[in-house]
């Protein structure tokens, strides 16, 4: 007997056959013939596939089978280091969320209060013999922060940036035909170095590049479409090749754009490429008819490169682009592909709520699947390069993006933030930042700071202008812009750092737009963040003035740090803004129009009327103030409004009750009883708000038009509760470790009205392919793990995301509570 371990797939299947030959030589019938063909049929699939292998494994996902331990471990990085008690796990990977919350925590109420700290992280991994003559690289996402990479002991160098993707040449290092360790250092204990929850390790995918010694660059693919039409564009696709052997290299490069249909346009060029060196080698096609990317219709083509040498492929790589044109002017405006287009912009952060930093595909995905259902068309990445699948997101559903680098420049915000290492890695950080993410067609500016505090500093100006040149050495395609603001009156003293701007971002300046215009009538404004409040004055500017070209909100999405902006606090509970002191146990920012579980707010509703005015009829009440007190906000906040017509112990006593309308008037019932009927036109801002005396029952909004009935709005007095209901997202996902669904639960009366006051105490249980990996309720003062299986409602709502394993099947998500029957839902994997 063989020794099977040491047999490859091929000779396995051999020997299986053999073996199955001899022991049954009498036996033999037709249903052993077929099986023998069939394993025949088998190796010859096998051989094609391998034949192709070494191409596709040019970019080899690297998250899975990781060993980490909290603290410093200076050995670590060392081949013989004992990690056998260290933890197992796969990436992306956040420690701070799985951490307790505490006041005492040094991130403290920016951070929101999770802990930070030091960890190691090691992979071991077997180099094949064949690697011998190749290339070998590791490409990290992001890693916060102070990311120190080893390579069996030898360190490649240290990236302070947690934000900024990165690659090293393992080439002079692997071992092959031996084992290799991987070590990352993650330092982020340096506390605090962030205004908003950062997380803390390898947050985003890492990535394993086997490349040959003639291959094509990282982010060595550009594509650009100089002319664009709707009968003809013209695509231009430039390529850095890098050429790692002794002799010149004859090439033939081969490009072919690919859309939706069965329409192909190609280009081949031969190039000569010195010994140990690379270039830049451009192409340009013709392509007929193109589908024009936009947020309503984001057509996607695919530019498949191939370098070939005497007719063998030698590295191959496809990039996705979108064919469009963008222009910015004072009189048209912000223009995609000749139309003007006003910007309905949100802020988001980059966590992804309860799975904190963490960024699996899906939670990236999922988040651009809100802001496109709330009605926006355009984010803004504040303040830093989101991760890659969240741009994926964007080309492939349609949102705009502004692509932010910084926080700020060389003057600190925190004690240790990013102007420690401003002067020695910002030209670096910003230019990967355009590298990396140049072919993303949802991506209509760059960003290069937010609320710069030197702005009133000669020194600014040219900082402006050094790293606005760093961006266009890259790009000249897209405008350049940062977001500016003052907290005092001065503010035409910008003008000079302004001028370094092609597009000229306000933080809460609206106001200061039309005179500015008369001042500096060449300027192009977008109001880069905004007060929720504001919305209608914010839309009212902007589709008013053809030099003001968007806004967006502060924010999108609920986030967690920046703990209490936003919020709103009753009487008795501690006056302030977010900054004059701690408001633990808030320990997130309720300013989104969509809070952490992903359900729209209020205020959602509204903006997405006014931009979207196919969106016609929204209804809900404004939470009434307490006995002895009112309720109070803050600057980011809005009025406590909930979709909810149950207030027990307001019986008889006036409720506001809110409509927002596209119609002429709305009318206002309650229980069949008219109740009244106002005017919801621009002059009343869309907007009517009636005063009722609350009894339970039915609230019915009616949308007039021309004195017609037209649409309805109904809102139900909900029960006790009776039920726990639970909706997934999705009903089948990937069985690859990484796919998440999303399970909502909703505690209903009877008759399966969500009762907005319940707080039932969740138990969460899953059997199966799938693994509990967040829980959440949206109340940022709840301060209990997202990391459990329990979980207290919120306003009568729940949130549990299971994560797939690597086995196709399914999971069952069972969820309990106290004096209510258990439920369950299943989700197959595949």
């Amino acid at each position: 007997m063989p020794n099977l371990s040491s047999l490859s797939i091929y000779d396995l299947v051999i020997f299986t056959i053999v073996l199955n030959l001899k022991n049954n030589e009498k036996r033999l019938k037709m249903k052993q013939i077929h099986l023998l063909s069939l394993l025949m049929a088998f190796i010859a699939i096998s051989c094609t596939c391998s034949s192709s292998s070494e191409i596709n494994q040019r970019k080899q996902l690297f998250d899975f089978d990781w060993k980490f331990k909290l603290g410093d471990h200076p050995e670590a990085s060392k081949i013989a280091f004992n990690d056998k008690d260290w933890r197992n796990l796969d990436l992306p990977h956040d420690w701070s969320i799985e951490g307790d919350l505490n006041p005492d925590n040094p991130t403290g109420n920016d951070g929101g209060y999770f802990p930070a700290g030091l960890g190691w992280y090691r992979k071991t991994f077997k180099a094949p013999k064949d690697w011998a003559d190749k290339k070998v690289g590791i490409y990290f996402e992001g890693v916060y922060m102070n990311a120190e990479v080893f390579i069996n002991g030898e360190s490649l160098g240290i990236r302070p940036y947690g934000y900024s993707s990165f690659f090293y040449d393992l080439t002079p290092y692997i071992k092959t035909g031996q084992n290799n360790t991987i070590a990352v250092k993650v330092d982020n204990s340096q506390q605090k170095n962030c205004r908003w929850y950062s997380g803390s390790g390898i947050y985003r995918h890492v990535w394993l590049s086997v490349k040959n010694p003639v291959h094509i660059e990282q982010w060595g693919v550009q594509v650009t479409t100089p002319e664009v039409s709707k009968e003809k564009a013209t695509v231009e696709v430039k390529t850095n090749i890098s050429n790692n052997t002794d002799k010149e290299q004859e090439l033939t490069i081969q490009a072919q754009l690919k859309g939706k249909g069965s329409d192909t346009f190609n280009n081949e060029i031969i190039v000569k490429l010195a010994p140990q060196s690379s270039n830049v080698f451009s192409q340009k096609i013709t392509v007929e008819n193109p589908s024009l990317w936009s947020p309503e219709n984001p057509n996607l083509y695919s530019a498949d490169i191939q370098i070939l040498n005497q007719g063998e492929v030698l590295d191959q790589t496809e990039k996705t682009f979108g064919i469009r044109s963008i222009s910015y002017s004072t009189d048209k405006g912000f223009q995609l592909n000749g139309e003007t287009v006003l910007i309905n912009g949100g802020c988001a952060h980059h966590d992804n709520g309860s799975l904190g930093a963490a960024a699996y595909d899906r939670a990236e995905y999922k988040k651009v699947e809100l802001l496109k259902a709330a009605g926006f068309n355009s984010v803004r990445t504040s303040h830093n390069p989101p991760s890659e699948a969240f741009l994926d997101a964007c080309d492939e559903i349609g949102m705009l993006v502004i692509d932010e680098s910084f926080d700020g420049w060389r003057t600190q915000k925190t004690p240790f933030d990013y102007a420690m290492v401003f002067d020695e890695w910002a030209v670096k950080d910003v230019q990967d930042m355009v590298l990396r993410d140049f072919n993303h067609p949802s991506i209509i500016m760059w960003s290069i700071g937010n609320e710069i505090i030197e702005r009133k500093e000669p020194q600014a100006v040219k900082t402006a202008k050094l790293l606005s040149d760093a961006v266009k050495e890259i790009d000249t395609t897209r405008a350049v812009t940062s977001a500016m603001t003052a907290w005092d009156p001065e503010w035409d003293i910008f003008d000079p750092l302004m001028a370094e701007h092609d597009v000229c971002g306000y933080n809460y300046q609206m106001h200061q737009s039309e005179s500015d215009h008369e001042r500096v009538p060449s300027r192009i404004i977008v109001q880069t963040e905004s007060y929720p409040r504001d919305a209608f004055y914010n839309w009212n500017m902007v589709q008013s003035h053809s030099y003001i070209i968007g806004d967006y909100v502060w924010t999108a999405l609920d986030y967690l740090g920046e703990s209490g902006i936003g919020r709103y606090y009753y009487p008795g509970e501690p006056d302030g803004e977010h900054w004059t002191r701690n408001f633990y146990p808030w320990h997130g920012a309720y300013c989104g129009d969509i809070d952490l579980i992903g359900q729209r707010k209020p205020i959602s509703h509204y903006r997405d009327m006014l931009y979207n005015p196919s969106k016609k009829l929204y209804m809900a009440v404004k939470e009434p103030n307490p006995e002895g007190g009112v309720i109070k906000e803050t600057m980011w906040s809005v009025w406590p409004t909930w979709e909810s017509w149950n207030w027990p112990g307001y019986e008889g006593k006036d409720i506001q009750v809110e409509i927002y309308s596209r119609y002429a008037s709305v009318k206002l019932y309650l229980d069949d009883q008219l109740i009244g009927e106002k005017a919801t036109t621009i002059k009343e801002e869309f907007k009517a708000v009636f005063d009722v005396p609350f009894k339970e029952g039915t609230l019915k909004a009616v949308g007039v038009e021309n004195g017609e009935d037209k649409e309805t709005f109904i809102l139900k007095s909900a029960g006790e509760t009776a039920l726990i209901k639970l909706e997934a997202d999705r009903s089948t996902i990937k069985a690859d470790g990484q796919d998440l669904a999303y399970i909502t639960i909703k505690l209903t009366d009877k008759d399966g009205i969500v009762q907005p006051n319940a707080e039932d105490e969740l138990i969460f249980d899953v059997e199966g392919e799938g693994v509990i990996v967040a829980v959440d309720n949206a109340n940022l003062k709840d301060t209990s793990s997202y990391v459990a299986n329990t979980r207290k409602a919120w306003k009568g709502k729940a949130l549990v995301i299971v994560k797939s394993t690597r086995k196709a099947g399914d999971f069952t998500l069972k969820v309990s509570a106290p004096q209510l029957k258990e439920t369950a839902i299943t989700v197959k994997t595949e």
